[in-house]
C-alpha cells in the first residue's frame, strides 16, 4: 500500500485559515533538526502526511519529490538507479525529511568538493505568506527564471514559506570509494591539505579528530588506486562518514555543548577551550566547549568565520550587519508580509 499523498491543498487552506485569525505557524517535518535555531510559538504544520517521490528519471539526473517525503525513501530509490544527492545532507534521526533538508541546509563532508544542497535545487513549489502556491524554478539547470528563489528557500529554516515540493539535480555514486587513515597531527594535516587542495586528487572528504587525518578518496578505480598508493595510509571503513555526518562519533558524544564553526579553509587551528573536530577539509570545525558562546563568536569572527549553536532551544546566531539584516527583513516582507511562518526562528526580527 503506497503511502503517498498530495496534502498541498490542506496545507494551503491551512495556511490561509491562519492569515485569517494572524496566527503564525510552526512548520516540522521529521523535527530532526529541532535543536537549531530560535524556539517558535505557533500552531504546527507538520508536512509528514504530504510525501512521495513526484517524478524521477535516473537518464535526466533529476528527481521531485513532495516536502514530507524521508529522506530515507529518497536515498533508497537513488541508490537502486546508482544515484546518490551529491550534497550528502545530515540525517540526524529516521524522521528526516526532503523538505527539512532543504530548510536546514545542512551538507555533509562531501560538501567542499561537491557543493551544497543550495547547489542542487532545481524549483521548488512554495506556500507564501500570502496564502498563495507558487512554483518557482523548473526541473533543469538551464530554467532560470526564479532559480534564485528556489535556492533561497535552502537555509531559511522555514522562514520564507512553506515547501511543498523540491527539484533536485542527482549524480551517479562514484565507481570507487577508498577511505585512509594517515598519522598526522592537526598542523600537519591542515598543511599537507592546502597543498592537496591545488592538486588533482580525487578527495571526497577530510576530517582530523584530533589523532589522525581521515580522507575518503572517490573516482574512476585508476585515479582512486594511484591517490592511495601516493598518500600511504591504512584502508578505513567507509562507514566513518556516515557516523561523521549523523553524529555518530565518540567526539559527538562528550556533554559540553556543541558548537558548529564555519571558517576558511586554510585557518589554522583556534586557540578554544574543549576539544575541537575538524570536517570539510579545514573549512568546518565542530568545538564540544562549555566556553562562553560570546568567547567562541569573537574569536571565531576573527578569522572571518561564523558560529552555530546545536543546543536545543540556543539563540545560536549571532547579529547581522545592518545591511545585511535590511535585506533579510525586506525579503521576508515580500514573501510573508503577516510574519507568518517560524516567526523569530533565524533571528528575533524576523
Amino acid at each position: 500500500m503506497s503511502l503517498d499523498r498530495d496534502m498541498s491543498q490542506d496545507l494551503l487552506e491551512q495556511v490561509n485559515q491562519a492569515l485569517n485569525l494572524g496566527t503564525a505557524l510552526r512548520i516540522q517535518g521529521g523535527n530532526s533538526k529541532a535543536m537549531l535555531g530560535r524556539p517558535v510559538a505557533g500552531e504546527i504544520v507538520d508536512t509528514r502526511n504530504h510525501r512521495g517521490i513526484v517524478s524521477y528519471d535516473p537518464t535526466e539526473l533529476v528527481l521531485t519529490a513532495r516536502a514530507g517525503t524521508p529522506l530515507l525513501e529518497i536515498e533508497a530509490a537513488l541508490h537502486e538507479a546508482g544515484q546518490m544527492l551529491p550534497c550528502e545532507p545530515p540525517h540526524l534521526g529516521p524522521e528526516a525529511t526532503l523538505g527539512g533538508m532543504v530548510a536546514a541546509g545542512l551538507s555533509g563532508p562531501r560538501r567542499p568538493w561537491a557543493g551544497s544542497v543550495r547547489d542542487y535545487v532545481l524549483g521548488t513549489r512554495v506556500i507564501t505568506g500570502h496564502g498563495k502556491l507558487l512554483r518557482f524554478g523548473g526541473e533543469v539547470m538551464k530554467n532560470v527564471a526564479g532559480y534564485d528563489m528556489s535556492r533561497l528557500m535552502a537555509g531559511s529554516f522555514g522562514c520564507l514559506g512553506l515547501l511543498t515540493e523540491v527539484s533536485l539535480k542527482v549524480l551517479p555514486r562514484p565507481r570507487q570509494c577508498l577511505s585512509l587513515r594517515l598519522a598526522l597531527d592537526r598542523h600537519q594535516a591542515l598543511a599537507e591539505l592546502a597543498e592537496w587542495g591545488q592538486q588533482p586528487l580525487p578527495i571526497s572528504a577530510a576530517c582530523h579528530d584530533g589523532e589522525a587525518l581521515y580522507l575518503r578518496l572517490e573516482g574512476g578505480e585508476g585515479s582512486v588506486q594511484s591517490a592511495r598508493q601516493r598518500l600511504g595510509g591504512e584502508v578505513l571503513d567507509s562507514r566513518f562518514w556516515s557516523d561523521l555526518r549523523e553524529q555518530r562519533l565518540a567526539f559527538f558524544d562528550e556533554p559540553e555543548p556543541l558548537w558548529r564553526l564555519s571558517l576558511p579553509t586554510a585557518t589554522a587551528e583556534l586557540d578554544l577551550p574543549g576539544q575541537q573536530l575538524i570536517d570539510w577539509g579545514g573549512a568546518q570545525r565542530w568545538l564540544k566547549s562549555s566556553a562562553p558562546a560570546q568567547q567562541i563568536r569573537e574569536q571565531v569572527a576573527r578569522v572571518g568565520g561564523h558560529v552555530t549553536g546545536y543546543a536545543p532551544g540556543d539563540d545560536s546566531s549571532a547579529p547581522l550587519p545592518a545591511a545585511l539584516m535590511r535585506y533579510h527583513r525586506a525579503l521576508k516582507q515580500h514573501l510573508d508580509p503577516q510574519g507568518l511562518f517560524n516567526p523569530g526562528r533565524l533571528y528575533p526580527d524576523l
